[in-house]
């Protein structure tokens, strides 16, 4: 679908590459630009391996680099290419494929690009039309900007951890860095809307997108809340500030866990009767969902007392089956085996040359009429350097090899 478009690709971590990642797997072509300064070469012993979690088998083999499972998520369908940007053949190289190139996506503080030489006002002398997408922790301007950033940070400044937690204990965060993923999904959608005018207009853009404003205007509510009438929203747990009973089950078997969520009165007579227990309908203690809130810990025992004699999937279908809204909490060996995610094709299984063949989460979206996407496994590093410097910016063998023998490209990191 989105064939015909270049994206170079300079992000590391998570909230960029999955922004490329979303792009690539729609048929954008997608280079991801590596320096190798950044990338580390040193051995990594396998004590370290398992404490990481990110190996294969907890294996880093030869060549972690490669090795590494979120890389090998983050960007697939991508063209791999390493180039030192700091040195002038670097640079230069870069410029030329700004030239031929749609978008620019970018995720490191603000002050790198400009000591790169390679800000908006050069891209943009280079090609006007170009779009540069700059995802900086705290946006490009302002008293935090260069602020160091990650999601662990970016989440508790977002307003969102002091949402999270129990009454009366203090504030927590997801373990998910949550600005990543939404600042990833906010930057593609910015990046396609750019897209769209640059189709209508020829006018490139530079887009500021500040990943902790990604999740700050996702809890808007919260925010208006306060703005309304001056009260800081309570920490509820897994509860719901109106409606009940809300909240995570246990269930029978060791960390298994069932959601469930009421929100109608239709939904709350139908729980007590999957429950076998219609005299919860006409008792004065759960008659209204004033009454269900207000003696919320009797009701949530009572649940408990049901769901802890079921599995959290039985538990699941026996609800859904009378149209309660449930879920079983599942981890991330029965998400691999989920017999609905499975039966959408949601996984796709890529083959990679250093870690062999692996189940991938795939896209969310189906079309009815899918163009042929790509489906190939995430680059190794700098395995397509020959390929992006000569097919597209035909450089002959020769040159090539001279960029090798000054480091300005190359396939091993630089700091082994």
């Amino acid at each position: 679908m989105l064939t015909g478009i270049r994206v170079l690709d300079l992000t590391w971590v998570w909230s960029g590459p999955l922004a490329g990642r979303i792009l690539a797997d729609l048929g954008a072509e997608v280079i991801h630009i590596v320096g190798r300064t950044t990338v580390s070469g040193s051995k990594i012993s396998q004590d370290m391996a398992e404490m990481m979690g990110i190996f294969p088998e907890n294996d880093p083999g030869k060549t972690p680099w490669n090795r590494r499972s979120t890389d090998n998520d983050f960007n697939r369908n991508k063209l791999g290419l390493t180039l030192e940007l700091n040195t002038p053949e670097g640079a230069d190289l870069f410029k030329r494929l700004v030239k031929i190139s749609d978008v620019v996506l970018e995720n490191f503080s603000p002050r790198v690009m400009p000591n790169f030489g390679l800000d908006y006002p050069v891209l943009k002398a280079v090609n006007p039309g170009i779009i540069l997408c700059s995802m900086p922790g705290y946006g490009l301007t302002g008293p935090y900007r260069n602020y160091v950033s990650y999601g662990t940070n970016l989440e508790p400044f977002s307003g969102l951890s002091s949402l999270m937690g129990y009454p009366g204990e203090g504030a927590r965060i997801s373990g998910n860095a949550y600005p990543d993923p939404a600042a990833a999904l906010h930057a593609t959608g910015a990046i396609l809307t750019a897209v769209f005018h640059k189709l209508k207009t020829g006018q490139g853009q530079h887009i500021d997108l500040s990943q902790a404003e990604s999740a700050t205007c996702l809890i808007g509510e919260a925010v208006l809340g306060y703005a309304l009438d001056g009260k800081i929203p309570p920490r509820i747990g897994n509860r719901h500030p109106v409606h009940a009973p809300q909240g995570c089950f246990r269930c029978k078997g060791e960390d298994k866990w069932v959601a469930v969520a009421v929100s109608s009165e239709q939904e709350w007579k139908n729980l007590c009767q999957a429950m076998e227990h219609p005299e919860w309908i006409t008792d004065i203690r759960f008659s209204d969902p004033v009454n269900r809130r207000n003696h919320q810990d009797e009701l949530d025992e009572f649940i408990q007392a049901w769901t802890r004699q079921h599995t959290h999937l039985d538990a699941m279908r026996l609800l859904q089956a009378t149209g309660v809204p449930a879920g079983a909490v599942l981890d991330a060996a029965e998400l691999l085996e989920d017999e609905h995610l499975n039966a959408r094709g949601f996984f796709q299984k890529m083959d990679h040359a250093e870690c062999g063949l692996r189940k991938y989460c795939g896209l969310p979206m189906k079309f009815s009429n899918p163009p042929t996407f790509p489906h190939r496994p995430a680059p190794c590093l700098g395995e397509h350097n020959e390929y992006v410097l000569e097919k597209i910016l035909g450089l002959s063998k020769e040159e090539i090899a001279r960029l090798e023998e000054k480091d300005v490209i190359g396939a091993w990191p630089m700091d082994d």
